[in-house]
This record gives C-alpha cells, structure tokens and sequence, in this order.
C-alpha cells in the first residue's frame, strides 16, 4: 500500500477580516483570505493569495481575535471543491481547511496585541457543502 501526504503550511497576511457565518445545518464556517510573498529570481517578491476555511469553535476564535493585516501561521490539507456555475460551466478553487491556526498578531480590546493565540480543530470536521 502507497502513503500519501496532503499537508500545508502557511505563515502570512490577511488580506481582510474573516468572513464568519453559519451553514443551515448550523455550523460555523470562516472564510479567510491569506497573502504569502515568494521570492523571484532576480526581481520583486510576489504574493500569492490563498483560501483558508475554519469550522466550528475554530471559526469563532477566528472571527473574534484576528482580522485585516494580522499575522498569522495555518497548518491543514488542501481540498479542491468542484461545483456547477449558474451558466453550466464547471468551476473549481482549492482551498486550504485548517486544523490548526495560530494568532501571531490577534485582537486587544480595542487595538491589536501581540499576543500569540492557538485555534485548533479537534475533529477535522468535513465540509457540509
């Protein structure tokens, strides 16, 4: 039997605060928007954008202590979600399903600390979608 491995690691940006809401099965689910710079041969860095969804008591922490230009650390797999758009067209987006997330910059009141909080998903939770 082969292994295989779907890990991701990524330290960066917010692009913007969390987006938070809750499924019709009552779930809380956080959309987040990650910017990461790469060095290029011979030029300026350049960013590549990522998707990183959180579930549940994850998703709350989320959207309570971190938000638009906080750094912060994401650990989880990729996932490739596949869907049919309204004009019959299929479309698809990877995105990153965190399992852990770490506050490097996070939310103090009324400005930002530089505290370093943990949001760990315990279970793993699969997308209800």
């Amino acid at each position: 039997m082969s292994r295989t491995v779907n890990r991701v690691e990524l330290l960066g940006r917010l692009g913007a605060d969390p987006e938070v809401r809750t499924t019709n099965g009552g779930t809380t689910v956080a959309n987040m928007r990650l910017a990461t710079d790469r060095r290029v041969r011979d030029g300026e860095p350049e960013t590549d954008w990522h998707t990183v969804v959180c579930w549940a008591g994850q998703a709350e922490a989320v959207g309570r202590y971190i938000g638009k230009g906080d750094r912060v650390y994401i650990s989880g797999r990729l996932v490739q979600n596949v869907w049919q758009g309204d004009d019959g067209h299929t479309r698809s987006r990877t995105e990153v399903h965190a399992s852990e997330v770490v506050f490097l910059d996070s939310r103090n009141g009324n400005g930002h600390g530089n505290g370093q909080s943990h949001a760990r998903d315990a279970d793993d939770a699969p997308s209800p979608f």
